[in-house]
């Protein structure tokens, strides 16, 4: 194109666009446009329809510009870019008289003058702001139905919520809608009245979903209606978005219930934030138990123990994408854990997700409903009264008592059923059947039938609990069962540095403790990685800490009365100020530690029903809410089930605490002749050379970690600060002659094989090094 003739485009192009009309750019939330700018559309189109009949009507002809000199035509001169393509002319290069100067080398604006610039802005104001470009959602972007994060459902999604609002204000009148946008404005601080008040319709509704978001612009556009006397309004939007205002309320329950995670005791000022502080455990479809099988010392305590590969891993978020043989979306997902592995976290993860619209958007709505709930809903209730699944779920959300939404097949929704170990009563699976969710039935046969699928027949389960408890739930009513394993040495890494903003003092945790190598096993379970922080953080307040590696007695004593406490709380239902242990309490801890011994003698990590029942436990008490055993996924050969202890390490140092106490409390040892019923009134140096004794005879290695643990308990910190005030009063005396037991353990160390000596030293340091 030669420069006359792209000239003559330019100017051509200036003239219509004087003749044109400005237009709203589109909106950032699609093709909305209020009814004026329509009515004005059908105009434009009406005109041009108009013109076309003309020109059908007459000759057609052409302008002809006439042939002038380049410079007399445009009295412009294009200066362009020095390049091959576009050289300098002997014609461009002449300026005649009163000529405009244009440099197209330059994109500077101020090389434009002022003038100009008003000029060409003049006609584009308007009181609507430009919104920006219009992006595809992501939705729209997702050619999978099976992909993250899902899509909404269209009367939950921003142009459903765009066109009612703005319907709902489309009828007010201008006084009416002064007053509304003046309500709106002392509601809201974080809107100037500028925005509220420039534009129209179209525009205000942009910006107020644009600010505020679309669950809070809905709630407020409602009640503000209602304020202002336009109920009729503001019942008609509550109708046409009532599916979106029941999400939003759910929303606003899962935020409140798990953006701050709650660890232990709560502490003011000392939350953290879920998304802050969680690191997400690695989950696998493959369930093996959950027992972590290294040791320190011995190199396969659990033999029949299996660990999931990592191509079996999943992520939380994902659970309800698995797919069943037949290529079906999975309807029941199981997932269970040992006790402490953080499956109460991961619901409160994939609740805060949903709720926050960063995955699962494809479920419409989320409604927890815990066994704990049912079980207080039990009790509560005379044993006649009955209720309904909908009734159930209006307990908690009031405004979803009576929506019928649960009842189309095309809604997707999520019942999250978690802490199935905290509903005590034995299920009947044989119960009568229940198909329509406003019949009320018994807690017990609700439950059975919500888990059957015979009522909210739509709904995706997830169930979760401690493997003991949920066994028996027969196999056919579960499509898939999730394990949660815990952390890598990576993950643990990153829970700890995510807790402390500090950096140097999460340096020095993640430090300190690896250097236990125990601990640092130990430490795959989120509970305990939680302990390791809560722990270290309170020691490395005072100066000098941190010199001598941690003692590992006083941490299993502080997770053995934790989990005792959590007992207490959830299964009895005692307050955190009082949690006073009674005499059944002691005593189940002591059976327990008897029945660790045994097996320690017997060379044998798992047990049995009938070990339970011998001595004297239910087999409830010890493996579902002791927090301190779990059950094995396999069953044995002639089909007994099959359990132990959550790590082989808490096996011995519950044998050990047996012991202690024991001798605490009797002044007795039950090492002596090896058998449990015959006891000799001891010393503590008697004590522990028959725990030597046993230690050094043993080629697996099965007592090293009960001796460390014996050593440990015999320290005076351990036995009058630690476990004084739970298993015996406050002013027992102290134990005494452990001056013996020192020089005892010294003269091992000297004689004993290399091997067996960096034991022996551990040993000698928990029971003589003091905290610092």
């Amino acid at each position: 194109m030669d420069p006359d003739t792209e000239v003559e485009s330019i100017l051509k192009q200036g003239n219509d666009g004087e003749k044109k009309k400005w237009k709203r750019p589109p909106s950032s939330y699609g093709s909305m446009k209020s009814d004026s700018e329509e009515m004005e559309e059908e105009e434009d189109k009406e005109e041009e329809k108009e013109e076309e009949e003309d020109k059908k009507g007459n000759v057609e002809t052409f302008a002809v510009l006439p042939e002038l000199p380049a410079n007399e035509a445009t009295r412009l001169l294009l200066m362009r870019s020095e390049s091959p393509e576009t050289l300098y002319t002997m014609t461009t290069q002449q300026q005649p008289a009163g000529a405009e100067f244009i440099d197209t080398r330059s994109s500077d604006p101020g090389d434009y003058e002022e003038d100009n610039v008003e000029d060409m802005d003049e006609a584009l104001i308007t009181n609507s702001p430009e919104p920006p470009e219009p992006v595809e959602p992501e939705d729209a972007m997702q050619t999978d139905e099976n992909s993250q994060p899902g899509r909404l459902h269209p009367e939950q999604d921003l142009p459903h919520i765009f066109k009612s609002i703005q319907s709902s204000l489309t009828g007010l009148t201008m006084e009416e809608l002064f007053k509304f946008k003046m309500w709106f404005l002392q509601w809201e601080k974080s809107l100037t009245k500028q925005q509220v008040m420039e534009g129209d319709i179209l525009d205000f509704v942009d910006r107020i979903l644009e600010i505020l978001g679309q669950d809070n612009s809905l709630m407020h556009t409602i009640s503000i209606l209602e304020s202002i006397g336009k109920k009729a309004e503001a019942d008609e939007l509550r109708n046409q978005c009532k599916r979106a205002l029941i999400r939003a309320h759910l929303k606003q329950y899962l935020i409140r219930k798990h953006k701050v995670i709650r660890e232990g005791v709560v502490r003011a000022g000392k939350q953290n934030l879920l998304d802050t502080v969680y690191v997400e455990p690695q989950i696998s479809t493959c369930g093996c138990g959950g027992v972590d099988p290294s040791h320190e010392f011995r190199s396969n305590p659990l033999s029949t123990l299996q660990v999931p590969s990592a191509d079996t891993f999943i992520g939380v978020n994902d659970l309800f994408r698995l797919q069943k043989n037949d290529g079906q979306p999975v309807r029941t997902v199981l997932t269970t854990g040992i006790p402490g592995i953080g499956m109460t976290v991961s619901v409160g993860k994939f609740s805060l997700d949903w709720a926050e619209l960063r995955a699962n958007k494809d479920l419409q709505f989320v409604f927890k409903l815990s066994f704990r709930t049912f079980w207080f809903l039990r009790n509560k209730k005379p044993p006649s009264q009955k209720l309904s699944v909908m009734e159930a779920i209006g307990y908690h959300h009031p405004e979803c008592k009576d929506m019928k939404y649960l009842d189309e097949e095309d809604c997707k929704f999520l019942i999250i059923m978690d802490s199935f170990d905290c509903y005590q009563a034995p299920l009947d699976w044989n119960a009568p059947e229940i198909h329509d969710n406003y019949t009320q039935a018994h807690p017990d046969i609700l439950i059975v039938n919500i888990i059957r699928g015979t009522v909210l027949r739509g709904a995706r389960i997830w169930i979760l609990g401690r493997r003991a408890a949920v066994s028996q739930i027969p196999s056919q009513f579960i499509d898939v069962v999730t394990e949660i394993q815990g952390f890598s040495d990576e993950m643990k890494d990153d829970y700890l540095t995510r807790r402390f903003r500090d950096a140097r003092l999460a340096a020095d945790i993640v430090a300190h403790y690896k250097r236990l190598p125990t601990l640092s096993i130990l430490a795959r379970q989120p509970f305990v990685c939680w302990m390791v922080a809560t722990v270290f953080e309170r020691c490395y307040r005072y100066y000098g800490y941190g010199v001598h590696p941690p003692r590992l007695t006083p941490f299993y004593i502080n997770i053995l009365i934790v989990q005792t406490n959590r007992r207490l709380q959830f299964y009895y239902g005692k307050c955190e100020n009082n949690l006073k242990w009674s005499n059944d309490d002691k005593l189940l801890l002591t059976k327990m530690g008897k029945m660790a011994l045994k097996m320690l003698e017997k060379k044998t990590s798992v047990f049995f029903e009938e070990d339970v029942k011998e001595c004297g436990l239910s087999l409830a008490e010890v493996t579902v809410f002791s927090g301190q055993c779990t059950e094995l996924p396999a069953a044995a050969s002639n089909g007994r089930r099959t359990f132990c202890f959550i790590h082989v390490t808490f096996q011995e140092f519950m044998a050990a605490l047996y012991v202690f106490l024991v001798f605490r409390t009797e002044s007795k040892n039950v090492l002596d002749s090896g058998m449990l019923h015959k006891y000799q009134t001891t010393s503590a140096a008697s004590l522990v050379k028959c725990a030597l004794d046993r230690t050094l005879n043993s080629l697996l290695g099965e007592y090293d970690m009960f001796l460390r643990f014996l050593c440990g308990m015999l320290s005076p910190e351990c036995h009058t600060h630690q476990l004084s005030g739970y298993f015996y009063p406050h002013n027992t005396p102290k134990v005494s002659g452990l001056d013996e037991v020192q020089q005892l353990l010294a003269q091992k160390i000297q004689t004993a094989e290399a091997n067996r000596v960096e034991n022996l030293k551990e040993c000698l340091r928990e029971m003589t090094q003091e905290d610092e």
